[in-house]
Parts: C-alpha cells; structure tokens; sequence
C-alpha cells in the first residue's frame, strides 16, 4: 500500500494503469494505496472488483479500477464501456491490464508487481507509448 500512496500525488488524470502481477502478487493492495493516496476513498472501502468487474470511486479525482481476470476475449472487454473512459479526467487502474493492453489508449503506466516471498515486493513502474 504504501508504493501506491506515495505515487498518487505524481498522477495527473487523465491517467491509465494496468496493475500487472502474478495471482496474490499484491495488485488489489497496491490500488487501496493508489486510491487512498488519491483521496478518492479511504483505502480500507476499496475492495477488489473481481466480480462486479468494475468500481468506481468519485473522488475527486474519480478513479475507475477494474479487473479483468474473468475476461478471455475482447468482445467480453467491449461490453465494459472502457471508451467511454478515455476522454474523462479520471484515473483509470487496470487489474490484468496486460491481457487487453492494445485495446487501451496509446499512453499507459504499467506497474508490474512481483511477490519476491513473504512481505516483500518489487515494484517496476513505466510509461509506455504504443504505436
């Protein structure tokens, strides 16, 4: 949680994400920091989105996070709206984001996350440009 809180003041919306880890490598901790860090939520409200596949937190700023786990295609994906993010001032956080990434805007963060055993995590952080 604390990588994520202390990246929240650097984001400037619009911002997209996509969380990229192992299953339990910390995603869904990672985002409570983020979005508590934003002040969009209290961290300890933000729950993973596994089922309901999107929350959205008003913020300010609003904050979508999503999960996208239980998606295997892109026609599942289109049925989520995501476009209609793309122009909003929002920070768009994207859980298994790298399964769809060149279905998202051309600028993203990528944040990979990687569970190196106990408490300990390395965290990889970049802007990426597709082409």
């Amino acid at each position: 949680m604390l990588v994520g809180g202390a990246i929240a003041g650097e984001l400037k919306p619009p911002q997209w994400i996509l969380l990229v880890g192992d299953l339990g490598a910390g995603k869904t901790t990672f985002a409570k920091g983020l979005i508590g860090g934003l002040g969009s939520a209290p961290a300890d409200e933000v729950l993973s989105p596994t089922f309901s596949l999107i929350h959205e937190y008003d913020g300010p700023p609003k904050v979508y996070h999503i999960d996208l786990y239980r998606l295997d295609r892109v026609p599942e994906l289109e049925t989520l709206g995501l476009d209609d993010m793309w122009d909003e001032p929002a920070v768009v956080l994207i859980e298994w984001g790298e399964k769809f990434a060149d279905q998202f805007p051309d600028e993203v963060m990528r944040i990979e996350i990687r569970d190196l055993g106990g408490d300990e995590r390395e965290v990889v952080i970049r802007n990426e440009v597709n082409a």
